[in-house]
């Protein structure tokens, strides 16, 4: 039986809340019911709630808990540098133009 979570290791995803948001990573552990282990080129190894990434249907063949280099040459291995290293547009989480006041 195979295991079609799409929240798999491996699994390409973006960030969509907090400082690292529009930005790619991958998944490199699943740690609980509510949590993730992500890393990626541009965002720092985390723990991730999974309301705040978005699964892209890319993935990355890598061991659960893989080295940031492990994670750095498999991405160079599939060809997906450029779009790591890239951010997404979110749509609604732009600036407001409106004053609060």
């Amino acid at each position: 039986m195979t295991n079609l979570s799409i929240y798999d290791i491996g699994r390409i995803v973006v960030k969509t809340r907090g400082r690292e948001a529009t930005r790619y990573g991958v998944i490199v552990d699943i740690i609980d019911k509510n949590y993730l282990l992500v890393d990626g080129l541009k965002i720092k190894r985390r723990r991730v709630n999974y309301k705040h990434i978005i699964p892209t249907e890319e993935t990355v063949d890598i061991k659960k808990g893989a080295s940031h280099e492990d994670l750095v040459s498999a991405i160079e291995d599939a060809g997906l540098e450029d779009k790591l290293s890239s951010t997404v547009e979110i749509p609604g989480r732009g600036y407001r133009s409106v004053s609060r006041y």
